[in-house]
């Protein structure tokens, strides 16, 4: 299988001359849709033109970012339970006193970038990375789903964001107009409520992600 190899050696000196190329072949100041955006920026209902690409222009591309991190957990719950070890790991002091530091400060902090983003850097994502980081520590600590209505409002939770996605393409559609195309009016509340359900949802896959497996079906065995 050597000469594998020695194939695949000149395939990515290749790919990496033509990425080199592609690069340096960049011109020094795309022109971009930056002037396009900044003249519907008013109708988009939030001052921050990347929050109004990725909600409002092009709201559809950031709903299929959605359902492939959901899609990414289910392959990852597909291959069985979370490992045991992660869930009767004993937390040592430090640990422990840090995640109960940290934990809050991670959620406060997450709440603004949610609430800025409409008119600053930040938005769901960023915010639903500081919960996910919330979440590691407190499985690192020893949490973990448990039966009953804990194994259901994580389901909830993870298909949160893309519900409210659809639910708001759906009354899009409904009152005559395109696919996630918000009124002027109602665009900025639209926005802030997809957000908020975007948030915990990627907050809680980028945490279920961390276990490596199915949690309720650890709790089953």
């Amino acid at each position: 299988m050597k000469w594998i190899r020695w194939l695949l050696l000149p395939l990515l000196l290749v790919l990496a001359t033509g990425l080199g190329y592609a690069v340096l072949s960049l011109p020094d100041q795309a022109p971009g849709l930056q002037s396009a955006v900044a003249g519907q920026l008013e109708k988009s209902g939030v001052t921050n033109p990347v929050t109004a690409v990725l909600l409002n222009f092009r709201g559809y591309d950031t709903l299929l970012e959605m359902v492939v991190l959901l899609l990414a957990l289910l392959g990852v719950w597909s291959l069985g339970a979370s490992p045991a070890a992660c869930e009767q790991s004993t937390p040592g002091p430090v640990l422990d006193t840090l995640t109960r530091l940290l934990v809050p400060v991670l959620v406060v902090v997450a709440g603004y970038l949610l609430w800025a983003g409409a008119h600053a850097p930040g938005g769901a994502f960023q915010a639903g990375a500081l919960l996910g980081a919330a979440g590691v520590l407190l499985t690192l600590t020893g949490g973990r789903v448990r039966n009953g209505l804990g194994r259901r409002a994580l389901r909830v939770a993870l298909v949160a964001g893309m519900v409210a996605f659809m639910a708001v393409a759906v009354l899009t559609l409904q009152s005559g107009r395109e696919l996630l195309a918000y009124p002027p009016g109602q665009a900025g509340v639209l926005i802030l409520l997809i957000e908020t359900a975007a948030t915990v949802s990627i907050g809680v896959t980028l945490a279920a992600l961390f276990l490596g497996g199915d949690p309720a079906e650890g709790n089953e065995r």
